[in-house]
Formats: structure tokens, C-alpha cells, sequence
């Protein structure tokens, strides 16, 4: 498996984040479809399930039966539950049309298997698509040449707290890891959980960010892609100083962390039970929005100076089903969605921390907002996140082992032995 690299000036071009391009094949066409067109509205399969991203999809479900042309039937699905119930949905004998989820690697592994429909019409016939960048074109790409995905927004990953609490402890954010290791003792010393996690309930995938951080900070971002990518070993000596530098922290982290989805950890955030939490934008739709104004993050601190500066920076958007017998509905909703009045009615009803795809959409343009940009337009590289760098099969492996490290970090070399068992059985797959 071979990984796109995204510089800097390719992310400026107007990639809102880089993928993976594994050497897969195939996926299957609108005209090869066998079944005959169904009636009735496109069916709309959502993993969008906190309160402020479910109802922004609800705005945009409407919107769209506004334009008078089709109508869509949305259906919401608590993420996790979503995520390993995608395969069935996809295999099904009827299936939904559309889904919400990631493109790279993750929707190349899907396009093997011929479960994704061939966007190739939708791309070459919208005016806004033919407007995305050569960055998202290629992560749209499946290694086969065809479109599968329509992408609509990013965001950003960092270690977010509430600016009120830091400044009624006394506390500025960090640059450095020596200065964030101060900014932890500072904490605790004043009877606060340092670090939330909320790895716990059906988010055990939170863990995952502090691999990739830690990773990309110490071995790069190339490193970290061709790790997920089985390039190299989880047992190397790489792999083990980035266990070795989280060993230091864990300390500092919540006891509850791993006991606890990230949705409770978000209002241990915001009450002062936890100082700060490495987190997606993605749990403000958790917050409430008054609480919105208050929230600001910093950038992972710095390990290496010599290691170039990458970013988590993941994209979401959609993608069809290749067994849909709405081909011409589908292909009409999906170029909706490509529109900057999509992106933006979205952005609108959700908590609005995240970037639209289209480059004439207009984000919320909050100092939050602003920061975030500002942060993945700086970095040198641009990683997504640890299954999408890979496939959604290889994370259920990290889940393990990152949760049995956190419990026990001493059996951290037995963990590791066994995380490369575990993810060879995956490549080989």
C-alpha cells in the first residue's frame, strides 16, 4: 500500500486534508448497476449523531427538498454504531444510498470490494466540483482511477481547553513538551486532572490521537504513514520511544479517562474537573453554544524541532452505494452537496468549529475558527487520523492495545508484540 504526501503548498492549493492511496481496484459504475431505478426519496445513512451536527444535517435535508427536485430520507445512527454496521449496510441487499464518512484509504478499501458507486459523472458534470483542488481530487480518487467521494468539510485536532479556566488557574498554553510537562504539574498541583481522554464507553478511538501525535512529533508524518500502511513494525524501536514519551504523561491523565466516552469527558472539560483534552473540533457539537466563546486550544507541543511540523487535519463528505437504485437521484444530491450553500447550511446549524471543502463557502469565521485554519495552513504535512491513514479494520487493533497500555504501561513490549500480530493479520487480509 502506497501514500499520498501532502506539502504545505499543496494544502494551500485548497486541500482541506490528505488521504492514502492504497493499490486497490475497482468500483462499480452508475450504467453497470443491475437493478431496476427505485422510487421514492434517497436515502441518507448519518453517522452525525451529537445533537448540533444531527440537526445541521436535518437543515440540509430540507434545503435540499426546498430546491423541488428530490427529497431525502435521513436516517441517524449513533457514530460507533455506525461504523461497524458500514460493511453490513454496504453489503446489504438493499441498501441506503448515500453515507457519511471518510475518503482516502477508508473509501478505497470499500472500492476494492466494489461496494462504492463511480462518481466519475458526478465530478465531470458539477461546476463546483470541477473547482476543488488537485489535492481533494486525488483523495476523492480510488487507486482504480474513479471518483468515489464527494467531499464537503475539515477540521482540526489540538489540545483544547476553556480560556476561563486557564486563566482563573494562572496557567498559558505551552509550545514546548518541557513546558507542557510544567503546565501539567501546575495543574495537578491545584487538584486538576491535567489531561482529559475519554477513550472509554464506544470511544476507545480517542486514544488513537495521542499515537499520532506522538508519533508524527517524534518520526514524522512519512513514518506514521507507512506504518499504517505496514511499511514498518508497531514492535520497531520507533514505535516504542513514542510509548516511552507517553509514559511521562500518563500521570497526568484523568483516572476516569478510559472509563469514559469523549462526550462526558467534554463536560469534565468544560467544568473544570480536566484542564485540557487533545480532541477533534468535532466535540463542540457535544458543547453547549454558550460555552463556545470560551473554548480555545493550542497546538501538540513541539518534541523534535528537527521533525517537520504535521497536523491532523481530517476530511469528511460522502459516498454512495454501488447496489443503489437511485443512480440518478444519488448523482443529484451528491452535487448538492459539492455546493457552497450546502457547506455552509451545514456549518451554520452545527457548532460551526469546522472548514468547508468549497472554496467559495465561507466558514464561521469565529477566532476559533480562524486560529484553526491558521494552524493547518502552517504545518509542513497533513495527517487525517490513525483508520484513516489505514482502514477502519486496522483500528479496532490500536483500540487494544493503546487501552490495555493505558491500563498497563509496563506491559507496554508484550502489548506491542501483539498489536503487529494483530494488524499483520489485517495486511494480509
Amino acid at each position: 500500500m502506497t501514500n499520498l504526501q501532502t506539502s504545505r503548498r499543496r494544502f494551500l492549493a485548497g486541500l482541506g486534508a490528505t488521504g492514502t492511496a492504497a493499490v486497490l481496484s475497482g468500483c462499480v459504475t452508475a450504467s453497470s448497476d443491475a437493478k431496476s431505478p427505485a422510487t421514492g426519496p434517497v436515502t441518507l445513512q448519518s453517522n452525525l449523531s451529537a445533537p448540533q451536527a444531527k440537526a445541521a444535517m436535518e437543515d440540509l435535508a430540507a434545503a435540499y427538498a426546498k430546491k423541488g427536485s428530490e427529497r431525502v430520507s435521513l436516517n441517524t445512527v449513533a457514530a460507533e454504531t455506525f461504523r461497524t454496521q458500514l460493511p453490513t449496510y454496504l453489503t446489504s441487499a438493499n441498501p441506503p444510498d448515500v453515507y457519511t464518512w471518510y475518503p482516502g484509504s477508508v473509501a478505497d478499501a470499500y472500492a476494492k470490494k466494489n461496494l462504492l458507486l463511480d462518481l466519475d459523472d458526478v465530478w465531470a458534470s458539477s461546476p463546483d466540483l470541477k473547482r476543488y483542488s488537485k489535492a481533494l481530487n486525488s483523495l476523492c480518487t480510488s487507486s482504480s482511477g474513479k471518483k468515489v467521494f464527494v467531499p464537503s468539510t475539515y477540521y482540526w485536532w489540538g489540545m483544547f481547553y476553556r480560556k476561563s479556566n486557564f486563566a482563573k488557574w494562572g496557567v498559558k498554553e505551552p509550545k514546548t513538551w518541557d513546558e507542557f510537562l510544567d503546565l501539567c504539574d501546575k495543574l495537578k498541583s491545584k487538584g486538576v486532572a491535567p489531561i482529559g481522554l475519554g477513550a472509554g464507553g464506544n470511544t476507545p478511538w480517542v486514544a488513537s490521537a495521542w499515537f499520532d501525535y506522538l508519533n508524527i512529533r517524534i518520526n514524522g508524518a512519512e513514518y506514521h504513514r507507512r506504518l499504517l500502511a505496514g511499511k514498518h513494525r508497531f514492535d520497531d524501536p520507533e514505535v516504542r520511544k513514542v510509548f516511552d514519551r507517553w509514559a511521562e504523561v500518563l500521570p497526568y491523565f484523568d483516572p476516569n479517562g478510559t472509563a469514559v466516552a469523549f462526550q462526558d469527558a467534554t463536560t469534565a472539560l468544560l467544568n473544570g474537573r480536566t484542564g485540557m483534552m487533545l480532541i477533534g473540533t468535532f466535540f463542540a457539537d457535544a458543547a453547549p453554544k454558550d460555552a463556545l466563546d470560551d473554548i480555545d486550544f493550542f497546538r501538540f507541543p513541539v518534541i523534535d524541532p528537527k521533525v517537520p511540523l504535521a497536523e491532523e487535519a481530517p476530511t469528511d463528505g460522502y459516498f454512495a452505494s454501488a447496489r443503489s437504485g437511485r443512480t440518478k437521484q444519488v448523482g443529484d444530491l451528491m452535487k448538492y452537496l459539492a455546493t457552497a450553500e450546502a457547506q455552509e447550511i451545514y456549518i451554520k446549524g452545527s457548532s460551526g468549529t469546522v472548514l468547508p471543502c468549497h472554496p467559495d463557502a465561507k466558514d464561521a469565521g469565529t477566532p476559533l475558527v480562524k486560529k484553526g485554519r491558521a494552524q493547518i495552513e502552517s504545518a509542513a504535512e497533513i495527517t487525517q487520523f490513525f483508520n484513516r491513514d489505514s482502514s477502519d479494520a486496522l483500528q479496532p487493533t490500536a483500540d487494544t492495545a493503546l487501552t490495555k497500555f493505558l491500563a498497563k504501561p509496563k506491559d507496554v513490549g508484550s502489548i506491542l508484540t501483539t498489536w503487529q500480530r494483530d494488524a499483520q493479520k489485517i495486511w494480509s487480509a
